[in-house]
């Protein structure tokens, strides 16, 4: 790992695992998503690789949130852009690549995973967590803004409308066992068994016919609608709520209050109720 990256990467038996190192909370930074949109492009193209493990060492963070301090320097001079293609906005083709390449991608979520990191994960095609440990959270409605990385439109279709707006709206954690139920995460496993689980599948899957597993996983695609326009909508509405005065102040309060350290990070759905009642 070189001293400017933020992923640990090692191959073993045809899966790519990445360790995302980003202290002291594993806040997905703009750096950081750059490294991980750059590693889904080269394993995406890389033959040898068959499945990519996403996960981090963190015993409390798999990946906090989007940056609120990067998110409170979007330019937001005159009328709210919309893009002609998904592809333009950044992030948005970055979880699409998670999403589409021709390998299993799996999510093993270890800790507390929020915002922009919840949004990668259910980019994934699995995701797995652990009991006591795991939790999600999608705090954006709390600071004036929604869910701009994906997910209000990938969440819906997994948990269902009722249950992805208790999420969005309701900015409270989420522990795995509700989780699990719920269809956010495929299985949530006790926190020892967690890495061993992810392992054994990935590698399991991985020797299996790459052929087969890439025209498998694009068949079950088939089956879905296109997420484009709804991503394209969702950017356009992320950008009308940055300019309200709301969300440049909320944003402004979760950080006073100590957003983005360990400490408050932990009671994240308490901190969002705080700083709404002010």
């Amino acid at each position: 790992m070189t001293e400017e990256s933020f992923l640990d990467v090692s191959y073993e038996d045809g899966v790519a695992f990445a360790t995302i190192q980003a202290p002291p909370i594993n806040v997905m930074r703009m750096p950081v998503a750059a490294e991980l949109f750059r590693f889904a492009r080269e394993v995406a193209a890389d033959d040898a690789v068959r499945a990519v493990v996403l996960r981090s060492d963190d015993p409390d963070f798999f990946i906090a949130h989007f940056d609120v301090e990067a998110i409170l320097d979007f330019p937001t001079e005159g009328p709210a852009p919309r893009a002609d293609r998904m592809e333009d906005n950044f992030f948005h083709a970055m979880c699409e690549t998670y999403r589409t390449m021709p390998k299993a991608t799996i999510a093993e979520i270890g800790g507390r995973v929020g915002g922009g990191g919840s949004e990668l994960a259910l980019s994934c095609d699995m995701r797995f967590g652990a009991l006591g440990k795991t939790v999600i959270n999608q705090p954006e409605v709390a600071l004036g803004i929604l869910p701009g990385g994906s997910g209000t439109q990938r969440l819906p279709r997994l948990l269902g409308r009722g249950r992805a707006l208790e999420v969005i709206l309701g900015c409270d954690d989420l522990d795995a066992e509700t989780a699990e139920r719920w269809g956010y995460l495929n299985r949530a496993l006790p926190q020892g068994e967690l890495r061993p689980f992810v392992t054994k599948l990935a590698k399991r899957i991985a020797s299996f016919p790459p052929e087969a597993v890439a025209l498998a996983k694009a068949s079950v695609h088939d089956a879905e609608p296109s997420f484009d326009a709804g991503l394209i909508e969702e950017a356009h509405r992320f950008q009308q709520t940055l300019r309200t005065e709301a969300s440049q102040r909320l944003m402004r309060r979760f950080l006073d209050a100590g957003g983005q350290t360990r400490e408050a990070e932990l009671r994240l759905g308490e901190l969002c109720e705080e700083i709404a009642r002010g």
